[in-house]
């Protein structure tokens, strides 16, 4: 006990603001604990190429070579240990060329998802250091909850490095996930952007039960982060987490455009450098499109044409997403004002386009974690309709969330709302048509 009390003071003392100005992991905060929390314990580690310090060690070599701690098993998430995987592909366990230590699957074949009782054998406390996107429907946070639940069965420890929201800690923009389609791309009761790092979701998902077996958690807390920060304020070097999401700003642009992925018709910045910065198709009006955008005057967001080369050689139209204020700006209404801009401007219901030609919406319901969306879109409502109906669930959540919030991230504050645009004239369906 006395140990443990000692590495808490030790943890106010380096959260305190005078500490450090830098964000320090919570893997560095393990470090310079000389590493007692672990210490004499045989550990796991759930991580990827994210898992990695600002000197760019990564946490399996950081672990291996701490004094006293027995690193005994790997255990990989989505795209694998080594992040090369794509999406929605299984992979089978297997041993770890470069250590000789085993590597458990948690997107293997079966479909097994959670540490079985076998992998966890033998194991005192497992370890969580996995960058996230601060996405709902990104599956990393899946698996650390569902890690959670199996070593709260298996009366093994948790323990969470806490890293940055890319997002940021202040937002929170979306549907709230309805029970009836709860899944792997949506499995806790969070908006679909929900502004909690890593740690403070995982004190979420244990104190509000929302896991059969709560397990003993531990979260070892960031310094020098605050809840206003998004990832190009931290000084930290982006690892991709995914092989769609390359750079610090994209998970910013994903959360923006993603889910208009899951309608089709529209080409999301693929074979180009702006990945879920931009949309195109051949017959986009990317003017008049581009204009109708820019007058709903959303916040710290602008929209401009853009027109690009394929390697087909074909040339395409496109809208290029410039947000402009990262700490401020709405991202998850845009899915919504993007696909009513288009279908104002150029006449074409990409929803309805879908419904014809047999789209199944398994999935695009199961991202946006409800089926309302969808029925909002075939009822005909506007986008404005359908971002204004998350707000109650929204401000539940803020006030729901605050008891999980680590005291030394800073207050939780409410950043601008979603400005609800102003419809444009209905001459601009005339124009566009031309």
């Amino acid at each position: 006990m006395a140990r443990w009390i000692a590495w808490l003071v030790l943890a106010g003392w380096l959260m305190a603001p005078q500490a450090r100005a830098e964000v320090m992991l919570g893997s560095e905060v393990l470090a310079q604990m000389n590493f007692a929390p672990l210490r004499g314990k045989r550990v796991g580690l759930l991580t990827n190429p994210s898992g990695i310090n600002r000197r760019g060690n990564s946490m399996i070599d950081v672990l291996r070579n701490a004094k006293g701690v027995q690193l005994v098993a790997l255990f990989a998430a989505e795209h694998g240990l080594y992040g090369t995987i794509p999406a929605g592909r299984e992979f089978a366990s297997s041993i770890d060329a470069r250590t000789r230590l085993p590597v458990y699957s948690l997107y293997a074949p079966g479909p097994i998802r959670r540490p079985t009782p076998a992998m966890l054998r033998g194991i005192d406390t497992l370890v969580y250091d996995i960058q996230d996107t601060g996405i709902r429907s990104y599956t990393y946070i899946s698996t650390m909850g569902l890690a959670m639940e199996a070593c709260g069965a298996a009366n093994v420890e948790f323990m969470v490095l806490d890293r940055p929201n890319p997002l940021g800690g202040l937002r929170a923009e979306g549907p709230m996930l309805d029970n009836n389609f709860r899944s792997f791309v949506g499995q806790w009761s969070v908006p679909y952007i929900y502004g909690l790092t890593c740690g403070e979701l995982a004190r979420m998902i244990n104190g509000e039960g929302w896991i059969t077996n709560r397990c003993r958690l531990s979260v070892i807390p960031m310094t020098g982060w605050q809840r206003s920060m998004v990832w190009n304020r931290t000084g930290l070097k982006w690892i991709p987490t995914s092989p769609n999401v390359p750079n610090g700003d994209t998970p910013m642009y994903l959360a923006s455009t993603g889910i208009l992925g899951e309608l089709g018709g529209l080409n999301l910045g693929g074979g180009t450098p702006y990945r879920f910065q931009c949309f195109s198709a051949p017959w986009l009006n990317a003017a008049t499109t581009s204009k109708t955008l820019n007058s709903y005057r959303l916040p710290g967001i602008a929209f401009r044409p853009m027109r690009y080369q394929k390697t087909s050689g074909e040339w395409v139209q496109g809208v290029k997403i410039d947000i402009t204020n990262t700490s401020q700006s709405p991202l998850m209404c845009l899915n919504l004002h993007i696909w009513d801009a288009i279908k104002r401007t150029s006449g074409r219901d990409l929803f309805r386009e879908a419904q014809k030609s047999g789209h199944s919406f398994n999935m695009f319901d199961k991202v946006v974690g409800t089926d309302q969306v969808r029925r909002s879109m075939e009822r005909g409502q506007s986008s404005s309709f359908i971002v204004a109906s998350w707000k109650n669930g929204e401000s539940q959540f803020r006030a729901r969330r605050q008891n999980y919030l680590i005291p030394g991230y800073g207050q939780d504050v409410t950043v601008t709302p979603s400005k609800t645009p102003t419809p444009a004239p209905k001459k601009s369906l005339k124009t566009a048509s031309r």
